[in-house]
């Protein structure tokens, strides 16, 4: 019998919209975009994520503008409870893939430690 892991995949992203983990992030990400201010510096710190992650990935250095800006937003965003709680519920899912991922890649990560 032939299987198609596409198909496994597929049912899993299902699954996981059922999960307990991704209804609490639905629900805390919800209730932070009640709150105007504090959608708008989350978008501002997810801005600010990514440009961090692209320099880095291109070798690049933050100036130090950059980085106390990066400061800056990260503290505001510390003291936001809104946002504090979507962060949570964020580490929680990622927890869960990560889980996951560890069990998906057993195969691979067996080969190379027999």
């Amino acid at each position: 019998m032939a299987v198609n892991i596409y198909d496994t995949a597929n049912k899993m992203e299902e699954e996981l919209r059922e999960t307990t983990e991704y209804k609490n992030l639905v629900a805390a990400y919800t209730e932070m975009k009640k709150d105007q201010k504090a959608y708008d510096l989350f978008k501002d710190f997810q801005e600010v994520q990514v440009n961090l992650q692209q320099k880095q990935m291109n070798g690049e250095e933050m100036s130090d503008d950059e980085m106390s800006h990066a400061r800056e937003i990260a503290s505001q965003v510390g003291d936001v409870d809104v946002i504090k709680s979507l962060m949570d519920k964020e580490r929680a899912l990622n927890q869960l893939l990560n889980d996951i991922n560890q069990i998906i890649t057993k195969p691979v990560q067996n080969l190379y430690h027999d």
